[in-house]
């Protein structure tokens, strides 16, 4: 009952119609009775609505679907995409922070090192991961991380899916405006390949504190802006109520982001979002890293290369 209770509002329609599917496939398991011809026209129609809900989804519905209770975190797709993953902890200057997540692994043979931002599924790990908001030791680990691969000349894979830094008077007190700056500055310069990819929220300099990359990849579903659509809509229209008309005005869903040059490359869901099939969204991520990564193992001016991607980057208008 769990996927009913954490449905969005727009996906209510085929939820119920899934619903439908499972109680008559009970009945028929009960009573030994051959529903095979309802069963199979339930499921043409399930197919039928998932498409027609999902092919056209405004940004605030992605902006929703990108927050889905039920999306794979980072965690999730550590398991999946990358094996002997070795967690590491502390920044070394003040403490651990559990909103980041990060340690040497493997994939496909390759030792790399991932680093990413973690959600809790319920409120006790929201707490230990404060959300996933990380504090500025969050972004101090990071880049004690991201230095030790470019020690030992492992590739960096940085997983994004955050709303945005913590903004506590603790964060602001140890200054993570700062953390933040170093660590862009920092990473434009690192002598090893980079692939950024955001699996869900992508929000304010919270993201791009670990963000600078080779390579930045985003999901269907996924966003990344300078600031939250309820953010935008309480400075622009005094009312959080006009997140929907903010998220439209930001262009901040994959499509836009693509066309604007800020991401390299959409990576496409399962039909209905990859909190609908796991295994399959971290195939689709895994065969992208992958390629990527040969890719830029054989570029021989990573950071001039980078450099010049981030000159570029966007589309301006005269005045």
């Amino acid at each position: 009952m769990q996927k009913y209770k954490n449905s969005l509002e727009f996906e209510k329609p085929l939820l119920d119609l899934e619903k439908q599917l499972e109680d008559l496939m009970k009945s028929s398991k009960d009573s030994d009775l051959d529903f095979s011809n309802e069963v199979k026209a339930i499921e043409a129609k399930i197919e039928l609505t998932k498409r027609d809900i999902y092919a056209d989804l405004s940004p605030w519905q992605k902006v929703q679907l990108s927050r889905h209770p039920n999306r794979p975190y980072t965690i999730d797709y550590i398991e999946r995409v990358f094996t002997n993953f070795e967690s590491l902890h502390g920044d070394r200057l003040y403490k651990e922070d559990e909103a980041i997540v990060g340690g040497p692994a493997e994939i496909d043979g390759r030792k790399v090192m991932v680093i990413g931002q973690q959600k809790g599924r319920n409120t006790e790990e929201n707490l230990k991961r404060n959300f996933g908001c990380p504090n500025p030791e969050g972004y101090r680990k990071a880049l004690r991380l991201m230095k030790m691969a470019n020690r030992f000349s492992m590739p960096i894979i940085s997983i994004i899916d955050t709303p945005g830094a913590f903004p506590g008077i603790g964060a602001e007190e140890r200054h993570v405006a700062e953390a933040i700056a170093v660590n862009l500055k920092e990473m434009a310069a690192l002598k090893v390949p980079i692939i950024a990819i955001v699996i869900g929220e992508g929000g304010s300099g919270g993201a791009l504190g670990v963000a600078v990359a080779d390579r930045v990849l985003i999901l269907e579903n996924a966003y990344y802006s300078v600031i939250s659509p309820e953010g935008c809509a309480a400075i622009l229209w005094k009312d959080r109520a006009f997140a929907s008309d903010a998220a439209k005005a930001l262009k901040l869903d994959a499509n836009e982001l693509l066309k604007l040059g800020i991401v390299d490359e959409v990576i496409l869901e399962p039909v209905g979002g990859a909190h609908r099939d796991w295994d399959l969204m971290a195939s689709g991520i895994r065969k992208v890293l992958l390629r990527d990564l040969k890719l830029l193992e054989k570029d021989n001016n990573l950071t001039e290369n980078r450099y010049d991607k981030y000159r570029v980057m966007g589309q301006y208008l005269s005045p």
